[in-house]
């Protein structure tokens, strides 16, 4: 009678075991992270390959506009899904962090590998890649020799043929801002509003659109990020790809503080479920492995100068002069510029 007894705690144990393995092993491969991300998928997805092959993580992707997905986890609260978000532009990651949407995390490994002038001084969201928002002009229409400095665009020389997106554009909002930051509240305003008398066009649609309008001489120059032209380039599209061709790009401020640059970037999100998944996700985005995906792939540039370049990328002129403004100055100035826009008639 003992031995039965020993005999089925025995086996009880060994039932333990087991399930406990189990179960060990099912919270091991339900490890996962959610990203909301106002990034395309198809730029993700090699990103996300190689992190769930390194990882054993996995990555869901819900993607959305920057300004609905802020939207969409302000109204989920704390039954939100949300682990990061994945976002364009220094202003937007601003936003959310005002909106106490955004968890403080503290990686040594992120700090040494994003420059303090691209994640926020406060440890609530990092860049991940650098764009620039450049002059793009028609080399038929305009010589290398007319062209400077933003601040140049206020000249009117260009009167008439400047053509640029709405004021309601982050991109737009974040370059003002860094203006104020430089040049003060008055001059921005008076930049802000002589380039409005140059313009050639009320402001509408994207930065194609207005590089698409230089092509088709509606104007002689525009404002537009760099990897639209790497878009271009590498179309499916024969219109685009030959457009690519009848448009140039010039780095402004070169002999001063340095072209505008803004970034890509991502955040933990304050209700997230999985905080350790979600900071090893953006640890890997801003490693060595990833930075190279980034700026192959998406004609982007990475956050640290020994990652090599796009050929695309180096055609334009590689490495350039950089802004190094702490980005967290395009927040902190956001609503002044959406002001002084409002103020100058920059629809």
């Amino acid at each position: 009678m003992i031995k039965k007894d020993m005999s089925f705690i025995y086996i009880y144990k060994l039932l333990s075991i087991f399930f406990i393995c189990i179960i060990a092993l099912n919270s091991v491969s339900a490890e996962e992270v959610n990203v909301y991300s106002a990034r395309k998928g198809y730029l993700l997805e090699p990103l996300i390959q190689a992190f769930e092959k390194d990882t054993g993580i996995k990555v869901n992707i819900i993607s959305g506009k920057a300004k609905a997905l802020q939207k969409r986890i302000q109204q989920e609260g704390d039954n939100s899904k949300a682990d990061i978000l994945l976002t364009v532009d220094a202003g937007n990651l601003n936003r959310a962090k005002e909106a106490n949407l955004l968890k403080k995390i503290n990686s040594s490994k992120l700090n040494s590998l994003v420059p303090s002038f691209l994640r926020d001084k406060e440890g609530y969201w990092y860049g991940l890649s650098i764009r620039s928002r450049v002059i793009m002009y028609n080399p038929m229409k305009v010589t290398v020799r007319e062209l400077s400095t933003y601040e140049d665009l206020a000249n009117e020389k260009w009167k008439g043929r400047i053509c640029i997106r709405s004021s309601s554009n982050i991109y737009n909002q974040s370059l003002l801002a860094s203006m104020i930051a430089h040049n003060g509240e008055d001059e921005a305003e008076s930049w802000a509003k002589k380039v409005v008398n140059n313009f050639s066009r009320k402001p509408k649609g994207n930065d194609r659109s207005q590089m698409t309008a230089v092509v088709l001489n509606e104007c002689d120059i525009t404002l537009a990020n760099t990897y639209y032209l790497g878009k271009w380039i590498t179309s499916d599209k024969n219109t685009e790809r030959e457009y690519s061709d009848k448009i140039a790009v010039f780095f402004p401020n070169q002999k001063g503080r340095g072209a505008h640059i803004n970034i890509s970037g991502a955040a933990v999100i304050k209700t997230s479920k999985n905080t350790s998944s979600a900071i090893k996700f953006i640890e890997f985005l801003a490693g060595d492995k990833a930075q190279k995906l980034y700026s192959q792939t998406n004609h982007e540039y990475p956050i640290r100068d020994n990652i090599q370049v796009s050929k695309i990328v180096e055609s334009w002129g590689y490495p350039f002069k950089k802004d190094k403004l702490s980005l967290n100055k395009l927040g902190m100035f956001n609503k002044k510029a959406v002001i002084i826009f409002d103020k100058v008639g920059w629809k």
